[in-house]
This record gives C-alpha cells, sequence and structure tokens, in this order.
C-alpha cells in the first residue's frame, strides 16, 4: 500500500503568547504541493503572528513545525528561508536604487572569473524567472518607480530564486487594481501547477474563494475550522470568522439630506485633475469612484489643503477655504482620513490617547499645560463609542490591530465634531465585522447630519453605501449617478471611460 504524501508545511498544536496576551492557541493545520490554501479571520484573530512563526520571526511557545513531516525549529528567517518558505508582503521592502535582478539575487550574485559579479548570467536567470512566472520585467530597471504590483512579482521571483516551495502572500491585493490582481492570480495559478503550496491571506473572501480549494478559519488566536472552499459560501465564512451572523454588511440609513456642506467648484491641479465641481448634501454620503490613479485620492487631499490647487474653489458651510491650508479646513468644520493610515493618519510610536488627542491639543489645554486627565478622558470615550479593542489607552497604536488603528485615526477625527467628513478608503485592509462596523459608523454619521465624503475602490461599499456616486476618469468627473440607477455595470462604463455624462440625481 502506497504511504500518502506528507504536507510540505504543517503545524501541531502551535500555540504564542506575548505577555498576558494569548496571539495563537493549540493550532493545526497542513499545507499540501500544489494548493492555493486561504487563511482567514478578523484583524486580531492570530493570522499576523501565525505568518511570523512560519517566517522563522517568532518561535512558538508550545507545539511544532514540521517540514515534509519532520519537525524542525526555526530560530531565524534565515531557518525558514532554508526550508523553502518565503513570505510575499503586502508592501514589499526592495532596494530601490538597485535594478530588479539585484533584488532578486542580493548576498547570492552569480560569480564569474576572479570572483566578479556576472551581470549577464543574473540577467539571464531574471529573465528565466520571470518567464516561469509569466510575466515580462526588464531585469536591469530600477526597483524604484515599479508599481506595488511589480514589487510583489520581484518578491516572488526573489522566492523561486532561493528555490521556495512555499510561499505565503499576506494580504497581497490590498494596494492592486482590478488588472494586477488578476495577474497575481494567474502567476499563483502557474506556482501552484509547478507544486508550490501557496498561503493566501486576504480580507477580501471573495479572493480566497476563487483561488483556494481550502480555508482555514482563525477565531481569537483559536483554530475554527479547516474545509474545502467547494460548497461552502461566504457567509459561513463571516460567521466562524466573527462566530455570529452579521446582520448586514451595509448598514445604510434612509435620510433626507439638507443644505450643502461641502461645495467644490471647478477644481483643477495642473497634470493631476482638472475642473471638478460636486457638492455634498448634510446627511448625505456621497461616494468618488473610478480606478486607480484616476485623481479620487488627490481631489481629497487637495479639498482638505494637504494639496494646493492651481484653480477652483471649496467652500464647508458656505464659507471659502484658502488653498493648501489645512488648518482652515478644520476650522470650518472638515475632517479628513487618509488612505495610508500608518503614514499619513496616525503617529505610530504615540500612545492611543496622545493619537486621539492630536486633533484637539487646544481644547485639553488647562491654563498653560495640556490636561493628561482631559486627555485621557476624550480617549476612553471614543474608545467605548467605537468599540475599540486595545489592552492600555498608554499603548502605542502600533501594537493595534489594523482595523484598530482605522478606528483610532477615525476617533481622532470624530472628536473634533465635523460637519463634513472626507474618508479615503475606510475600510481598505481591515477584516468583515470591523468594516460593518465602520460601515455603521458612517450611516449614523449621516442620520446625525454629516456631510460624508467617501472614496472607495469597493465596488459593494460603493454600491451598499452611497446616496449617490461620482465617477472619476483620467482626472476628470465624468458622471454622477443617484442610488436608485448605479449598478456596477454603469459605474465601471464610466470609470473606464466608456459612459461618461452626469445623470440626474
Amino acid at each position: 500500500m502506497t504511504e500518502p504524501i506528507p504536507p510540505i508545511l504543517a503545524l501541531a498544536g502551535v500555540s504564542k503568547s506575548f505577555g498576558a496576551v494569548q496571539a495563537l492557541r493549540n493550532v493545526s493545520f497542513e499545507l499540501y504541493a500544489g494548493e492555493a490554501h486561504g487563511l482567514a479571520g478578523e484583524n486580531g484573530a492570530g493570522k499576523s503572528t501565525l505568518v511570523k512563526i512560519l517566517a522563522g520571526v517568532h518561535r512558538p511557545d508550545a507545539g511544532r513545525l514540521l517540514v515534509d513531516g519532520e519537525p524542525v525549529d526555526f530560530t531565524g528567517p534565515a531557518d525558514a528561508q532554508h526550508a523553502g518558505v518565503a513570505v510575499i508582503y503586502q508592501e514589499p521592502t526592495l532596494f530601490p536604487d538597485l535594478s530588479v535582478a539585484e533584488n532578486i539575487f542580493m548576498s547570492r550574485q552569480p560569480r564569474g572569473r576572479l570572483r566578479r559579479i556576472d551581470r549577464r548570467a543574473m540577467h539571464a536567470q531574471t529573465t528565466e524567472l520571470c518567464a516561469r512566472l509569466g510575466v515580462a520585467l526588464d531585469p536591469q530597471r530600477p526597483a524604484r518607480g515599479l508599481s506595488i504590483a511589480d514589487q510583489q512579482l520581484v518578491e516572488i521571483a526573489k522566492a523561486l530564486s532561493r528555490d521556495a516551495r512555499v510561499l505565503i502572500m499576506d494580504e497581497p491585493t490590498a494596494a492592486l487594481s482590478g488588472a494586477e490582481v488578476a495577474r497575481l492570480f494567474s502567476v499563483a495559478r502557474t506556482l501552484r501547477e509547478h507544486g508550490r503550496a501557496i498561503l493566501f491571506i486576504s480580507h477580501r473572501l471573495e479572493e480566497i474563494f476563487e483561488l483556494c480549494g481550502r480555508v482555514t478559519t482563525l477565531r481569537d488566536g483559536q483554530w475554527i475550522a479547516t474545509e474545502p472552499t467547494d460548497g461552502l459560501t461566504p457567509d459561513d465564512l463571516v460567521r466562524r470568522m466573527v462566530g455570529r451572523d452579521l446582520d448586514t454588511l451595509y448598514p445604510k440609513q434612509d435620510t433626507a439630506a439638507g443644505d450643502a456642506a461641502l461645495k467644490v467648484s471647478r477644481l483643477t491641479r495642473e497634470g493631476v485633475f482638472t475642473d471638478v465641481s460636486f457638492e455634498v448634501r448634510r446627511g448625505e454620503i456621497v461616494a468618488l469612484a473610478g480606478l486607480v490613479g484616476a485623481g479620487r485620492s488627490e481631489v481629497a487631499r487637495a479639498v482638505f489643503g494637504v494639496d494646493r490647487w492651481d484653480a477652483g474653489a471649496v467652500e464647508v458651510g458656505g464659507r471659502r477655504i484658502p488653498p493648501g491650508s489645512p488648518t482652515a479646513a478644520m476650522a470650518a468644520g472638515l475632517a479628513f482620513v487618509p488612505e495610508d493610515r500608518r503614514q499619513q493618519g496616525l503617529v505610530m510610536d504615540m500612545s492611543i490617547e496622545r493619537n486621539i488627542a492630536l486633533t484637539g491639543l487646544a481644547s485639553l489645554r488647562r491654563g498653560p499645560v495640556m490636561s493628561r486627565a482631559a486627555e485621557r478622558a476624550r480617549a476612553r470615550d471614543w474608545a467605548i463609542r467605537l468599540q475599540l479593542k486595545y489592552s492600555r489607552l498608554t499603548d502605542t497604536v502600533n501594537v493595534l490591530s489594523g482595523g484598530n488603528q482605522q478606528k483610532v485615526v477615525l476617533a481622532k477625527w470624530l472628536a473634533t465634531d465635523p460637519s463634513v467628513l472626507v474618508v479615503d478608503e475606510p475600510t481598505r485592509g481591515i477584516d468583515v465585522a470591523t468594516k460593518a462596523e465602520v460601515h455603521r459608523l458612517l450611516s449614523d454619521l449621516a442620520a446625525r447630519g454629516v456631510a460624508v465624503l467617501m472614496i472607495s475602490s469597493d465596488l459593494a461599499e460603493v454600491l451598499g453605501m452611497a446616496d449617490r456616486v461620482l465617477v472619476m476618469h483620467e482626472g476628470r468627473l465624468v458622471a454622477e449617478i443617484p442610488r436608485d440607477r448605479v449598478t456596477e455595470e454603469t459605474l465601471m462604463a464610466a470609470a473606464t471611460g466608456r459612459g461618461t455624462g452626469r445623470s440626474a440625481a
């Protein structure tokens, strides 16, 4: 009788704690050759800790790792690499001034005579690796300027050059366009066909169902299930992730729109966007949609004053805002939650309470000094309102999960009691349960009369939450579609330049 083929990589009863926090508890599952295996769970479920154990960054407190059925002990990332494990992160870390080939073969360059680097051989091997992946990358092109998608392909090629047999893809599609996601999935299927095992982590459940044959679900650090995706539904997976039925992901309340709170007139920034005009009324959620590079985020940054515009006007509550002045925008009642919460929304080494207080330092002063008690009271109040999960308010925000970091950014701006809230990609990179909480919050704000301008690449989010949809294409506003007429087809037609012209609201 033929012996069963052991999995390439397996976890058996793995547990890991950080102080009093139990990050993983008795987790077990297997990865087989030629398999794409999904890993699902909320922020804080233990996915990142599990990845770091597989990558050799952390060692488990209990349980075992097995490679080809044999126990292994990864004492560092080099051990994981030697065992054939590679991690492709959401944001690759390449050397920007080195070429594609130099990044792939860093510290392992082929040598010729006199031990000199054989660049011809290095370029040839890079071309061969890219051909195996079915993509075309210039080996001599500098990494600086490559798209995130191309940087990820360089990381995958680097993993193949090390003969990696297990590729862990950690939220690889979060910053990619639809076409880039399709190309990445094509590469992943090629890897699978050549016997590689892929562990695919994504908050976009539809991607797990599209790519993966099996999925493992974690909740609160515990293994919940490992099961085939065939016959499983997204609702089934959500129930396993959150431990309950999610009432609704898009809890949009019907509200009567009031007068215009934000008015943008013929806004232009040369080479970026041109002649953009729209308004957002009180009690209304307006979505600004379009493909990556259409100019949506750039318009939002200009409206808030982060970037200066060359022509046009912005009014908040009838008050004209000078260009390039976030201070004036805030004074008029405008709040802005940026797309990149880590780089632009938070001070990562600062405490939770201090981050929440940053937008209202003047109101927290008691005489010449800031009141720590008032700061803490404000943070505690918003932590309760937004159901923030944390250990201590004095902890730095970099210890929080992505979803809780997003809540801190929201708390920071909602504490200013804005009349207009601009949110750029409010649910990118957060789990489905937190996503529902953010949607509920936006709906509640609109119901209380706040004007919400939401920039989103998530079509379902746009369709589910917006009262009106404004569509941008190549720096211009090309369509305005009311809620009762917007569909994926009409939205994408406008976003690609095939269906322009404003619809009556």
